[in-house]
């Protein structure tokens, strides 16, 4: 297994898990993605739990506060993108069209965040890196392999995104649809999704997806730990295989035995 030393601007850094009962939610994904924790102090009275996957960040987790479950945030998984200047990236964002949820703020001498709506509503961060740099594992299996926005317009979500991060589109049709790959720098960062009228009742929203030796396996043990499965295994060509789970607290991501890294 490598590690990752550094994310460039513009790169997807970091996953993080917002829940109602963070200690079960650590539970589940520990046993579903093999993963170790380490907990970490977060204030008087919030705990920051960081996944491991063979020992190196991969991820986090924490207890939604009562003020965001009063507004009405959901369980969630949360895409960090690197910057280099988190409050200049915000204020970029909200010029844009985008609003400002949080922030920016320090994080003791971790970094920087800010937490930003897109102009259709799907919400993600940026991270300005100081001694946390983000996720480390760098393995075959059981780490944030991709992040993917599906949107109601995919045409002005190109523009923001560009402008902000700098990031180009390039489209081609995958699975018997169109499909969108952001590029960074020229590489694969993450997808993009046109939402349909099937949609329907789905806000936009950044989904994060997980890597997994066997979907069929993973989406099996996962029903058992008690998620819904979403979406069966399915596969896309040329890709892998794919399911949606919905975790025991309600927070979706996606699992994919990429065809690359199938057994």
């Amino acid at each position: 297994m490598g590690t990752i030393d550094k994310h460039a601007p513009g790169e997807f850094c970091w996953v993080e898990l917002g829940t109602t009962d963070a200690q079960a939610g650590v539970a589940f994904y520990s046993k579903l993605l093999s993963w170790t924790v380490r907990e970490t102090p977060a204030g008087p009275s919030m705990t920051y739990y960081i996944f491991l996957s063979d020992g190196k960040d991969a991820g986090a987790a924490y207890q939604l506060m009562k003020e965001q479950t009063a507004k009405g945030v959901p369980p969630h998984w949360l895409s960090y993108v690197a910057v280099t200047d988190a409050a200049a990236a915000a204020a970029k964002a909200q010029k844009l069209g985008g609003k400002l949820l949080m922030g920016p703020c320090e994080v003791g001498e971790e970094g920087k965040l800010a937490v930003l709506e897109d102009p259709q509503g799907a919400v993600f961060a940026v991270w300005q890196a100081k001694k946390h740099i983000g996720v480390r594992a760098d393995g075959l299996h059981y780490r944030a392999c991709w992040n993917e926005l599906a949107t109601t317009d995919a045409a002005a979500a190109k523009r923001f995104y560009a402008a902000l991060f700098g990031w180009t589109a390039h489209t081609q049709p995958i699975g018997g649809m169109d499909y969108t790959t952001w590029l960074n720098a020229g590489k694969p960062n993450g997808g993009l999704l046109q939402m349909t009228a099937e949609w329907a009742g789905i806000p936009p929203h950044w989904m994060v997806y997980f890597s997994v030796p066997d979907c069929d396996e993973s989406a099996e043990f996962a029903k058992e730990l008690g998620a819904e499965i979403k979406f069966a295994p399915f596969d896309i060509p040329g890709v892998g295989r794919i399911c949606v789970i919905s975790d025991p607290q309600g927070a979706v991501c996606s699992l994919i035995q990429l065809e690359a890294m199938a057994a």
